[in-house]
């Protein structure tokens, strides 16, 4: 302080120009600060009082420094909530240096004592600003794991409404086109942070949920942020085995594929029922599709397994031609013998080659395999259940319409 003025006078002439100072500030904002100038009046209006809230502040800090906690509350708490949205922390120090820089003009030559309370100030005011931005961080963070959450469940059940895609919107969600759903143990110590990364490494995106012991990861294809498209095009299978280290121990089930977010339910159920039987077949690998498990799932009451067996495999049979349907069968009924089959059917094994060949080429499964075996064997007996009742309601429908 100058000499001969005390601490009370000090702050009663700070106090007579505090009004000049605010002045200054904010013409010194318009001249620096091209973002601020930029703004709409409302928005400028309610920076300029932020800064005018420090200077008051500061008065009010130099007469009592053990005030230093209310700072954030003195300065930021007159301005709107949406001001954190739309000025950034770097943005709100360069505020706080154009504030200090005219504080500092203003008083030169009252003091050393003064200036060296507006460094210390400054200093205080800026450890503020960002508690104040790492809080807000803090809570959107919070809020964007509640509303990941929420969509992930929404997925799940297969409940949606209106308000999920702007939900998804409001996540930020970069998947264009295909998703699948991938479930698999949730590690003890889940590194959320890390997940991400891997991902984003990969040109995917993805939504997470934690469900008891269950990871649940939803996949979708980002664009390339660069010329470099070589993992752009890598499938689901692929992009999970890059994610399983993230993943705790046990069984890595990945649903098919569908054509958007919307449409994850599907691939959802089926990863979901995989993944609780995945322990049944022992020669299960990690990661696995879903659709690998198709008989298991079946035999567990999965209906949409059951559905897909018959779909994939007895339908097309039965529709391409009877003969392959009872050679299928007989085949697999005859411990998958070629001569037996022969010998049931009345007919050269070379014929029963033939058309176990032909059975490959319409369903894309190869009976001579004790895998495919078992799961051909059980689509059929499904598909054998379910052609009867089908019939049964058909001329139950026939009766009632003619009466």
């Amino acid at each position: 302080m100058t000499a001969g003025r005390t601490k009370a006078e000090t702050l009663a002439w700070l106090r007579t120009i505090s009004g000049e100072l605010s002045t200054l500030t904010v013409k010194r904002l318009e001249e620096d600060l091209p973002w601020y100038r930029d703004m709409p009046p409302g928005r400028r209006s309610a920076v300029g009082l932020v800064a005018q809230n420090g200077i008051t502040s500061f008065m009010s800090w130099f007469d009592d420094p053990s005030t230093t906690p209310w700072i954030a509350s003195d300065v930021f708490g007159g301005a709107p909530r949406e001001l954190l949205r739309s000025v950034t922390l770097q943005q709100t120090l360069q505020l706080i240096r154009c504030t200090v820089e005219v504080v500092e003009e203003r008083i030169k030559g009252h003091g050393e004592e003064l200036r060296e309370a507006i460094l210390l100030y400054s200093r205080e005011i800026a450890f503020a600003a960002a508690d104040v931005y790492a809080r807000a961080a803090e809570a959107r963070g919070l809020w964007d794991a509640r509303l990941e959450a929420l969509v992930v469940d929404s997925i799940l059940s297969g409940e949606y409404d209106d308000e999920l895609p702007s939900r998804i919107a409001a996540l930020g969600w970069q998947g264009r086109g295909e998703v699948c759903v991938v479930v698999g143990r949730a590690p003890r110590q889940l590194d959320v942070d890390r997940l991400r990364r891997t991902a984003r490494h990969l040109h995917a995106d993805i939504l997470i949920g934690v469900q008891g012991n269950r990871l649940v990861v939803v996949i979708g294809r980002a664009e390339p942020l660069d010329d470099d498209a070589e993992n752009s095009t890598m499938s689901f299978m692929d992009i999970t085995t890059q994610l399983e280290a993230d993943f705790g121990e046990g069984h890595l089930v990945v649903g098919p594929e569908v054509r958007s977010l919307v449409d994850a339910v599907s691939s959802a159920r089926a990863a979901l029922a995989g993944y609780s039987v995945a322990g049944a077949w022992r020669g299960a690998t990690t990661p696995i599709a879903a659709d690998d498990l198709l008989p298991e799932r079946a035999l567990a009451g999965d209906p949409l397994a059951r559905a897909t067996l018959i779909e994939r495999i007895y339908l097309p049979l039965s529709d391409q031609s009877p003969e392959l349907l009872t050679t299928l069968q007989s085949y697999l009924d005859n411990g998958r013998s070629l001569e037996a089959t022969a010998r049931d059917l009345f007919v050269h094994p070379n014929t029963v080659r033939y058309r176990l060949k032909r059975v490959t080429e319409v369903i894309g499964w190869d009976a001579t395999g004790p895998r495919e075996a078992m799961i051909l064997q059980c689509a059929l007996i499904l598909g054998s259940i379910k052609e009867p009742l089908k019939r049964a309601r058909r001329i139950a429908s026939t009766a009632l319409s003619a009466e």
